[in-house]
């Protein structure tokens, strides 16, 4: 269905290709999985399927990709529109019209269909992805998941033959990432779609593909084949298959299911043992003033009570992940306590200051925000004018912001613009950006989306040793694999209360949706993380 044939992809003037010498298939009817690390071109690749590369992209193309049979050099993607449906990594950019039937609609009238056509297919639609409830919804008024699933049926309404996605799940609460998983799923199993994915959620995905292809990256050729034999040899590998390589299961486990059928030896030999502290370690010894102090919050947005007495204190040096489904509030207490709500009830303090009556330049030095968009940050032309305007901004020495962008983006040119990074490749640069003033309270919103699993650990390793310094640290996250490696506390939102609040280990572990694959497979034990059991197995051996 989908042909590369020896395809190279170079943007402007760079030295190297984005991909190099991809020649593989992608047969009918199956789900494709592209994995590797961050900014390896997976994003290249699959934007050369729907034809964006080059036609709007720009670069040079060497090679050929023909999908059903056209070739995208000479078909531009309005041509590629009825064989390929394609759906990026953030559904609310992806929608132009107000609600979810027009938005069903669009494509068919962009194609010229007949009236009678494009009703029959959006009521099929409807059904199949179980949006009839929501058919007059405003699109604005959707939740993660949902959203994702109108994206998805946006692009099926025109019957493509294959389907392209960014990021799927990446910014989606467990519960809705399994929604659009099981989507997917019933496209290729019922309908024969042909779908193509890039992840770097995998613990979420890998189970599902009936193929891999990975991209290793650094001129290395990719591989395409079995998943499990795939993640034997990938770099990039969700914990179950970190799990298996370390206790030397063969092949390797893709579930939880299958990990817990044969773990019974391994969970003997840990049984007795007690587990390293998770996360962060314990967590700082009470006492002293805290850097953020939330009483009795209330926040409205619109007719919508967003937040509803909320109490939350944050103390230095302590990491706290806020969890809980899309539209629970997690990013509205982030902006309100950077100023940007006035409380409805309640009362916000930060370092001592009423956020949304302080001055930004002196919020500045108090609290730092990495939203979920890192390109609302980031306005230069250059990774180093971004750097020169970070140490300006927070009056630090000439050079603080560079090193902190060589630490968690090894390679990167001060010449890239930030729009041609990745996504994890500008939201490590925009945590630089925040990182350079060295505020007290680090907040960050979905600080793993983009992130492969190598950037992810030297991002967790940077926001230890921040802690350890007496930052305080607050994430919302829905990446449960980040609670359990970092969080000394984490607390539940749902409906804009708090319903869980406490340590790690305690809350993770009483809840499905919120325990790591580690624990799901030692269960009962209460073992957390890789980490933890391999400290574990090697005080013990």
């Amino acid at each position: 269905m989908i042909r590369f044939e020896q395809l190279s992809v170079t943007y402007g003037d760079t030295a190297e290709p984005a991909v190099r010498g991809v020649d593989l298939t992608v047969p009918e009817g199956e789900l494709c999985l592209l994995v590797g690390p961050s900014g390896v071109g997976k994003s290249t690749l699959l934007n050369a399927v729907c034809g964006l590369v080059p036609h709007f992209t720009g670069g040079t193309l060497h090679g050929r990709v023909t999908v059903d049979g056209r070739d995208t050099r000479t078909h531009p993607p309005r041509e590629l529109a009825d064989v390929v449906g394609t759906v990026g990594q953030d559904p609310l950019a992806h929608f132009v019209t107000d609600t979810v039937e027009d938005e069903l609609a669009y494509g068919m009238e962009s194609l010229g269909l007949a009236p009678d056509v494009m009703r029959r297919r959006v009521e099929e639609t409807l059904d199949l992805l179980g949006l009839a409830e929501l058919r007059d919804r405003a699109v604005t008024t959707l939740s993660g998941g949902q959203m994702q699933r109108v994206a998805i049926g946006s692009v099926l309404t025109t019957h493509p033959k294959v389907l392209v996605l960014d990021e799927p799940t990446s910014a989606l609460d467990p519960a809705a990432a399994e929604e659009v998983l099981a989507v997917l799923q019933r496209l290729v199993h019922d309908l024969g779609t042909t779908v193509l994915l890039a992840e770097h959620r995998l613990e979420r995905v890998v189970q599902y593909a009936d193929r891999v292809i990975l991209l290793p990256g650094r001129g290395a050729a990719p591989v395409m084949g079995d998943p499990a034999e795939v993640m034997a040899v990938s770099p990039v590998r969700p914990p179950v298959v970190s799990l298996g390589r370390l206790a030397g299961w063969s092949p390797v486990p893709l579930s939880v299911r299958d990990a817990r059928r044969r773990a019974a030896p391994l969970r003997g030999r840990l049984a007795g043992a007690t587990p390293p502290a998770a996360g962060a370690g314990e967590s700082p010894a009470p006492g002293g003033d805290p850097v953020a102090d939330v009483r009795g919050l209330g926040v409205r947005r619109g007719r919508t009570e967003a937040l509803h007495r909320v109490d939350l204190t944050v103390r230095p040096g302590e990491t706290v992940a806020l969890m809980g489904r899309n539209g629970a509030g997690k990013s509205t207490l982030l902006t309100t306590l950077v100023g940007m709500h006035e409380p409805a009830s309640g009362t916000v303090r930060v370092g001592g200051a009423v956020p949304h009556r302080t001055r930004p330049r002196d919020l500045l030095r108090r609290v730092g925000l990495v939203p979920q968009e890192p390109r609302d940050l980031l306005c230069a032309d250059t990774v180093a004018a971004e750097c020169a305007a970070a140490d300006q901004d927070a009056g630090a020495p000439a050079g603080r912001c560079r090193e902190l962008v060589a630490h968690l983006l090894p390679g990167v040119a001060d010449g890239a613009h930030p729009r041609d990074l990745s996504e994890g490749q500008r939201l490590a640069l925009a945590l630089a950006v925040v990182l350079t003033a060295r505020p007290p309270l680090l907040l960050l919103d979905e600080p793993t989306r983009g992130l492969d699993y190598a950037a992810k650990a030297r991002l967790i390793d940077l926001l230890r040793a921040l802690a350890a310094e007496g930052h305080a640290i607050v994430l919302a996250t829905h990446d449960v694999e980040l609670a359990a490696e970092l969080a000394h506390r984490v607390v539940i939102l749902a409906d804009g209360e708090i319903v869980a609040d406490g340590p790690t280990g305690d809350v993770v572990l009483s809840s499905p949706s919120f325990a790591p694959q580690v624990a799901k497979v030692l269960s009962p034990l209460p073992w957390l993380t890789v980490s933890q059991v391999a400290r574990t197995l090697e005080a013990t051996a």
